[in-house]
């Protein structure tokens, strides 16, 4: 069975947006679930009820993805997405963020974070980070290619993306997992996605965040990283210390990209007593 958020929609500068708010009317600290490619916010979804009993939880689809709008013409490089979470979260009253962040919600997030120290005041980061010498996977660099990605898009089915997904994965991911990534990968989807990758060609661009502008022992920092991770690999999660020197580091034996997604469990655990130490009650 397919677990999905339920969602409110809101307009953020004109651009429906789906998110999950489990305290609308609560407290202005929340912690902050960020996505990344392909996404949705639906891939929280069991990490989130644990959490809820002691933090307000937010999560969002952003533009292109999941039952968010695909308007032409959004800005879809790192500082569009920055911007426009930003002015969701203001949008929902918040003023101190949690944020957790996975994939490409990693330099969106941090981006926001560089901008609004003040409101940042925990971090966490799965199977992302801040990324020094990385170098883009194979799909990357197929989306970024003009015309060769439009093509790779629309031959892109279910059945492509889970033999694809699974010979990368360390484990098999879960049939209703690629179900419900197809089900959103419509056309203005899969261009999104195509945007968001020549957006940020250069990974030092896409990753601004190196240069933190603060210091980094003041800001709690947890990185959760899948240990057979082939796009962004394990070998950037220790790294994150010379950034945030007191973050703490759990690596997973034999869990992928989407560790949410191989084992919840194990994911939860560390990212819910990180929080239950940082959230205020």
């Amino acid at each position: 069975m397919t677990i999905r958020l339920e969602a409110a929609e809101h307009q953020v500068d004109g651009v429906r947006c789906a998110v999950y708010d489990s305290a609308p009317t609560g407290s202005t600290e929340a912690v902050v679930f960020v996505h990344g490619n392909p996404g949705p916010m639906d891939d929280w979804a069991e990490l989130t009820p644990e959490i809820t009993d002691f933090a307000r939880v937010i999560a969002m689809d952003m533009p292109g993805f999941g039952r968010s709008e695909r308007p032409r013409g959004f800005d879809h490089s790192v500082v569009g997405h920055a911007r426009f979470l930003g002015r969701l979260l203001d949008q929902l009253g918040v003023d101190r963020a949690h944020l957790v962040l996975h994939d490409f919600g990693g330099p969106w997030g941090l981006r926001w974070g560089l901008d609004h120290l003040d409101r940042l005041v925990s971090l966490t980061l799965i199977n992302t980070g801040v990324l020094d010498g990385y170098r883009w996977h194979r799909y990357a660099k197929i989306w970024q290619t003009p015309v060769v990605g439009e093509l790779f898009q629309l031959a892109s089915g279910p059945r492509a993306m889970r033999i694809a997904l699974n010979r990368d994965n360390p484990k098999p991911l879960p049939r209703t997992y690629i179900d419900r990534v197809d089900s959103y990968a419509d056309w203005g989807h899969k261009r999104a996605v195509l945007e968001v990758y020549r957006a940020t060609r250069d990974p030092g661009a896409a990753f601004p965040e190196r240069n933190l502008g603060m210091p980094a022992t003041a800001l709690p920092t947890c990185v959760i990283w899948g240990d057979g991770d082939p796009y962004i690999p394990v070998r950037f999660a220790h790294p994150q210390r010379n950034v945030f020197p007191e973050a703490e580091i759990h690596l997973l034996e034999g869990l992928g990209h989407w560790p949410f997604i191989d084992d919840p469990e194990a994911v939860g655990k560390p990212l819910t007593a990180f929080l239950r130490r940082h959230v205020r009650p």
